[in-house]
């Protein structure tokens, strides 16, 4: 259990338990930090007991109240992204009337203490310049803030997450030291799942993806940094890919129709079942008529054609043949009968004798 102590005129924090209390100086004479430093349970590491310790002694002077609170973030905001957006956003929200300065490093800096940036210090400025939550840019901005810096720009308050930013110009374990000692660090919230380092990530990744879709948009191999193997090798590659991507949609579109057919073929499994009696009376029926016309129309067909040929086929009459005939008097004249469809033939005594059909 411990005691916490606030003094207005000193503007101390006094953390008071036992067994342990120690002093702990935070540079200003006039604001000294009490800080109790438990000891370490079982279970909990160092760098966690650090962290909570740390918590502990970040302390802020009162804002002013006769004028907008003037917060300044700072970073290096390459590929600016909602990560950021949300910093800052929260840095502008920090005070009723705030006045958001926000600093970028430029590349000599940045390059030398951190590593090389995919985006040039210019455009880095640019991009903050066009966030709803910046009021100001100031472009060349330190890597470790000092009191000069601070009273140069009237700052009230530096924001940043609270947990330690490593110094890797070597003066200090925190970049923000300083501030927090002086009182004038205002604590924010990191946004999870994303950061400048985890976009560089995915696109290395999926480097290959990326090269063929800049070398499909036009840029030249030589743009990229490719090789003339490498770049043919990936397009071979992205072929191949491509091919896959097409058949499987194939198998996927036949799987789904060959689904459909065996839905539909059940369907029509049932309903053959319960009707079968009346679709084969049905088409019993149908087939019964069909073949009726069809009948009529092949007997109407032939009638028709054997009365053409009839018709051709007779010959003019001429008495003198038929005195001939006469005087033979063993040939009779035979003719056909097209109304009864039978041959009848004429004996010459006017009497006619009907002829077996063939």
């Amino acid at each position: 259990m411990s005691l916490v102590l606030k003094s207005r005129n000193c503007r101390a924090l006094i953390f008071v338990s036992i067994p342990q209390i120690c002093l702990k100086s935070t540079g200003n004479p006039i604001d000294p930090v009490f800080v109790f430093h438990p000891q370490r349970r079982k279970g909990i590491s160092m760098e966690d007991e650090q962290n909570k310790e740390h918590k502990q002694t970040i302390w802020m002077l009162d804002p002013p109240t006769d004028r907008p609170v003037r917060v300044y973030a700072d970073g290096i905001y390459d590929l600016f992204h909602f990560g950021h957006a949300r910093s800052l956003e929260q840095a502008k929200k920090s005070f009723p009337n705030t006045f958001l300065l926000v600093g970028c490093c430029n590349d000599e800096v940045t390059h030398s203490l951190k590593g090389k940036t995919v985006m040039t210090d210019k455009e880095r400025y640019e991009s903050l310049r066009h966030c709803k939550w910046v009021d100001e840019v100031i472009p060349d901005a330190p890597w470790v803030l000092n009191q000069e810096f601070i009273d140069k720009h009237r700052i009230d308050y530096v924001a940043h997450d609270s947990l330690p930013y490593a110094d890797a110009s070597g003066a200090g374990k925190d970049v923000y030291e300083f501030v927090k000692a002086i009182g004038r660090f205002k604590e924010t919230r990191r946004t999870e799942g994303i950061s400048t380092s985890d976009i560089i990530m995915r696109i290395v990744k999926d480097y290959n993806d990326y090269v063929m879709r800049n070398l499909d948009r036009g840029y030249s191999r030589k743009d990229l940094g490719v090789s003339y193997v490498k770049e043919k090798r990936l397009r071979v590659n992205m072929s191949l890919r491509k091919l896959h991507e097409k058949v499987k949609k194939q198998q996927e579109k036949v799987e789904e129709k060959i689904h459909i057919v065996a839905k539909t073929a059940g369907m029509n499994h049932n309903l053959w079942v319960e009707n079968a009696d009346r679709l084969v009376a049905g088409f019993l029926e149908m087939f019964e008529e069909g073949c009726h016309k069809m009948g009529t129309a092949i007997r109407d067909r032939i009638q028709e054609q054997l009365k053409t040929k009839g018709n051709v086929g007779m010959l003019p009459y001429n008495e003198d043949d038929d005195d001939d005939d006469d005087e033979d008097g063993d040939e009779g004249e035979y003719y056909y009968d097209y109304s009864t469809e039978e041959e009848v033939y004429s004996d010459g005594d006017g009497g006619e004798v009907e002829a077996t059909p063939q």
